[in-house]
């Protein structure tokens, strides 16, 4: 008779070599349908109680809620009611011991389009961004390929894009924050006003200084299209290469195309992807418009691989298309759950039900699925120097050995003495000619280990916490979306949180908002269970 322990790896076997078609029969059309609901939920919103008129008065109504709680019983820190499962961290902090305060303030407020920039209220998506904006002319100068994403969330975590090795993270972006803090009051924090100090420190502070109820955020002019090059080029060495030349790590001056990114398909081959906005006005041009994000089209980066053997092509790609092209297959974990996903007959009959919604997928997760989470996958991006790209390769291969892996260069700005986790990049980084900035790169790093997929033995562990040493080791930072594998005097050490904990003494955060470590660390012991579900089932 089987034991407990060998009756759940037994499942858990069943369940992960099952795990397409138990998605396909049940998860997509439960996803498809629990989406369904809230797009008419929004769409009543939206049609009914939507007023950028009442941001004041919604506004009003937050600041109420954090002085009752200061005028309270302040033994709970507070937080937002927000559910866990909306957001897109990999993690579940747990709400249930802070003190919930509502902050339902989901509109796009105002344009600006002699400042060049958006007002919003923190709930707008990327989605709702672009369906705006576009239409008119522009974009955000960040923006990022998941539609569900919030602007808010990106603002108080992180953000990267393919624009971003000319602008930046997506902070450089923000042009003002609007914030209640401990005391309730409201504050619009600048890079230049009284409320420097608190500016430079709610990137990456994950709502642990305040909350963000308004949001100014650059924009830029664009085109209908992005006239798309696809490079293949085999030799790592030539690919990182071409890359730092075509971002402008090694010379500030060279002029870059608007949109640049690589998807490395193993250790020797590349596709590197070079966009600028275009408009389509001759037959054939028209003949090269490619609408990626049609649900009968193959996943975008499968496209893009088909040019290692094609060779050097290009086409035209709506701009939302282009801004949501990986949003389908979230970017490729899909094929980790849906081994089938991109087969022509698949496409063709559900392909219009993908991807599962993000938010699905994490309010349905057991246990054991988030236990999966990192045990049995890698989900992670990490903010790393250009000019250790080939190592970032090799350690990536060496640890999880899985492709694709994500390249998007971006800069990095070196702000002087003004605060901020993220240190000024160290010398050597900097680019030649111009010392504000240097080149760096988001590695993303998304899909099942090799030694899970073969069946064999893998640490999660000590693969995560050597990847965060190297990470810490060359001057880079990992998103705090996914889980994290530092001790606290780990976490301090990589971080720069100097600023910010003068900032939290400052403004009271330190009793009214949890610290950032403790907001952003995994809510189950990691080490523990990933020993737990180390060994092969």
């Amino acid at each position: 008779m089987l034991d407990k322990a060998e009756l759940r790896k037994r499942i858990i076997r069943w369940l992960e070599d099952n795990r397409g078609l138990i998605l396909t029969v049940i998860g997509l059309p439960a996803s498809f349908l629990f989406d369904l609901v809230f797009q008419v939920r929004n769409w009543w919103y939206r049609r009914f109680l939507s007023s950028p008129s009442q941001h004041d008065d919604r506004v009003r109504a937050i600041q109420r809620q954090v002085r009752t709680w200061a005028q309270g019983d302040k033994s709970k820190k507070m937080c937002t009611a927000r559910p866990n499962w909306l957001s897109l961290s990999t993690t579940f902090f747990n709400k249930n011991e802070c003190h919930k305060v509502s902050v339902p303030l989901y509109d796009i407020l105002s344009l600006n389009e002699d400042k060049m920039t958006v007002r919003v209220e923190p709930m707008v998506s990327v989605g709702d961004i672009t369906r705006f904006l576009i239409p008119k002319g522009y974009t955000l100068a960040v923006t990022l390929e998941i539609a569900d994403a919030t602007l808010g969330g990106l603002a108080m975590g992180v953000g990267m894009t393919t624009y971003s090795h000319k602008v930046g993270l997506y902070q450089e972006a923000v042009v003002a924050y609007e914030v209640v803090i401990a005391d309730g009051s409201v504050v619009r924090a600048t890079r230049d006003n009284e409320y420097a100090d608190l500016y430079h420190c709610l990137p990456w502070s994950h709502g642990t200084l305040g909350f963000l109820v308004g949001l100014e955020l650059q924009i830029i002019k664009v085109k209908p299209y992005v006239h798309m090059k696809y490079i293949p080029v085999h030799g790592q060495k030539k690919y990182c290469d071409k890359i730092r030349e075509l971002s402008g790590a090694n010379d500030a001056t060279k002029e870059t195309p608007d949109y640049l990114e690589a998807t490395v398909f193993s250790k020797e081959k590349a596709v590197i992807m070079a966009g600028t906005f275009a408009d389509v006005q001759t037959t054939k041009d028209r003949a090269k418009i490619n609408h990626v994000t049609k649900w009968y089209k193959p996943w975008f980066y499968k496209h893009v691989e088909s040019f290692l053997d094609q060779g050097e092509s290009e086409e035209f790609i709506p701009l939302r298309e282009y801004l949501l092209r990986h949003d389908k297959a979230i970017f490729w974990v899909l094929e980790s759950m849906i081994p089938f996903g991109n087969h022509p007959l698949f496409l063709l009959c559900l392909g219009w039900m993908l991807p599962p919604k993000p938010a699905f997928m994490k309010f349905t997760t057991t246990p054991a699925v988030r236990a999966m989470t990192f045990t049995k996958q890698v989900f992670q991006d990490i903010v790393l120097p250009m000019n250790k790209l080939e190592q970032q390769i090799d350690i990536s291969e060496r640890l999880f050995d899985t492709y694709p892996i994500l390249i998007y260069p971006c800069r990095i700005y070196d702000h002087g003495g003004h605060g901020g986790q993220l240190r000024p990049p160290r010398p050597d980084q900097k680019c030649p000619n111009d010392s504000t900035w240097g080149m760096f790169n988001d590695l993303g790093v998304y899909g099942v280990p090799k030694k899970v997929r073969d069946k064999q033995r893998f640490d999660a562990v000590k693969a995560m916490r050597e990847m965060e040493k190297f990470t810490q080791e060359v001057g880079g930072y990992p998103f705090l979306y996914a889980d994290i594998f530092m001790t606290r005097s780990e976490f301090e050490a990589m971080f720069d949180l100097s600023s910010y904990e003068r900032v939290r003494v400052k403004y009271g955060a330190n009793a009214a908002f949890p610290h950032l470590y403790d907001k952003v660390k995994p809510e189950i012991d990691v080490v523990k269970v990933g020993r737990e579900y180390m060994d092969p089932l």
